[in-house]
């Protein structure tokens, strides 16, 4: 009986593995690279004809055939995105904050922010805590050094060491 059920086990093992198959090539849509396939023929015709499908769009019934006709290339110029653009894709990302100076305690950060606050009531200001023991007392949100240096000229009259660092800023916060 157990060699009844292994003969039967190799027989349907083997068997699956005489289907017929055969290597296509096919070039890839995008970067034009050749990709080899192992697959049935009728399985690269219905892909084929899938294919066929996808690249015409556009069907016009006349009254007894369907033709179909390719769609026109939208042109996407290469350009620049703009800061709007950007914060559409990612609400969060790499900018600037001004480093005013870092602190050994919460108390002294507090004690720094306020006073900050009172100077410049228009700028947010902010402490991270990351480097525990020490406190990094952070203002502002900038897309880059150039629209932080009107700021931190300011800033410097009152605190010699401030500097503009790269941060991660919220783009709706960021000038």
């Amino acid at each position: 009986m157990k060699n009844l059920i292994k003969i039967f086990a190799f027989l349907s093992f083997t068997g699956f593995y005489t289907v017929d198959a055969q290597q296509v090539v096919k070039k890839d849509t995008l970067s034009g690279t050749a990709l080899t396939l192992t697959m049935d023929t009728k399985v690269n015709d219905a892909i084929s004809a899938l294919e066929n499908k996808c690249n015409n769009s556009t069907v016009s019934k006349t009254s007894d055939e369907e033709t179909f006709t390719k769609p026109a290339k939208v042109f996407v110029p290469s350009r620049e995105l703009t800061n709007a653009e950007i914060c559409r894709r990612n609400p969060r990302i790499l900018g600037y904050k001004i480093q005013i100076t870092t602190v050994k305690s919460n108390d002294e950060a507090n004690e720094i922010k306020t006073y900050f606050r009172k100077r410049f009531p228009n700028i947010k200001v902010e402490t991270d805590a990351s480097l525990r023991p020490n406190y990094k007392i952070l203002a502002g949100s900038y897309f880059n050094k150039q629209s932080a240096s009107g700021d931190l000229a300011k800033i410097k009259e009152y605190f010699k060491s401030a500097t503009a660092v790269q941060y991660r800023v919220f783009c709706a916060e960021a000038k």
